[in-house]
């Protein structure tokens, strides 16, 4: 199994590429610590892990607080002693969000608090517990809007993911030497309640569709194998990558830890 005997702190993992992600890593001998503000959901994915054999906790975090995220990370290593893998997945995308002339301050501000501290929160607690394991792998969830802009206005979110971009490219060179690894994935739009509530007419699915290749959305599953991907000991060559989604080119950047 490609994650035996190590600890996993994913968020997000209530829902789509954070669920399913938390499954698969359970599947590959991961002990999973499951973070999410949806509590009944998030309950049901370590029961799901739980009914096919694997280890897993759930632990309620708001990723934009910072005692919040130092307490998830402190979980995991008081339940499995360490932390190897950090998947800062969970995210919002606000419905009020759209061009820079009508989105409100408001709006802008929550985006941010969540989808870009959030993860420099993750990051900032679990490099600190992967420097006391020896090592580990971090991955941010950004978005291909961050490389490429969006057809269908969204500043905020577009803003909020460049910046976990730019942060992940970052924090990849600054402990690389340290044998932890930073990369960014970066969806094409995926089938997730959270798009799908945010393309909420056809007109705005047919907006996006027109870009892909495969003329299809993805699904949270596919984007699932690239975090284990990422995660996997077998990879310790690949640090701030840049993975796209599906139907997408792949643009990766490799360092050497020598």
């Amino acid at each position: 199994m490609r994650l035996e005997n190590k600890v996993a702190l994913i968020t997000g993992a209530s829902s789509g590429i954070g669920k399913e992600s938390a499954l698969l890593f359970a599947q590959e001998g991961a002990k999973i610590v499951a973070v999410d503000v949806n509590d009944a959901e998030g309950e049901k994915t370590v029961s799901e892990i739980k009914a096919a054999g694997g280890e897993a906790i759930y632990t309620h975090a708001d990723i934009s607080k910072a005692a919040n995220c130092e307490n998830m990370v402190k979980a995991a290593e008081d339940q499995f002693g360490k932390l190897n893998v950090m998947f800062n997945n969970a995210g919002i995308m606000d419905s009020r969000d759209d061009n820079a002339l009508v989105t409100e301050e408001e709006v802008w501000d929550l985006t941010m608090a969540i989808n870009l501290k959030g993860v420099f929160l993750g990051c900032k607690y679990g490099i600190a517990a992967m420097q006391r394991a020896g090592g580990g792998s971090i991955i941010n969830t950004a978005s291909f809007v961050g490389l490429m802009g969006a057809a269908t206005p969204q500043v905020a979110y577009t803003a909020s993911k460049g910046g976990v971009i730019a942060l992940t490219r970052e924090l990849s060179v600054v402990h690389a030497r340290e044998n932890i690894r930073v990369n960014a994935l970066c969806p094409g739009p995926l089938r997730t309640e959270l798009l799908m509530k945010f393309l909420d007419t056809e007109a705005k699915k047919q907006k996006r569709l027109v870009h892909i290749p495969m003329g299809r959305f993805g699904e949270a599953k596919e984007m699932a194998q690239a975090a284990l991907f990422l995660a996997s000991v077998s990879r310790n060559f690949i640090s701030s990558s840049v993975r796209k989604g599906p139907g997408q080119r792949a643009l990766t950047r490799m360092f050497s830890r020598a």
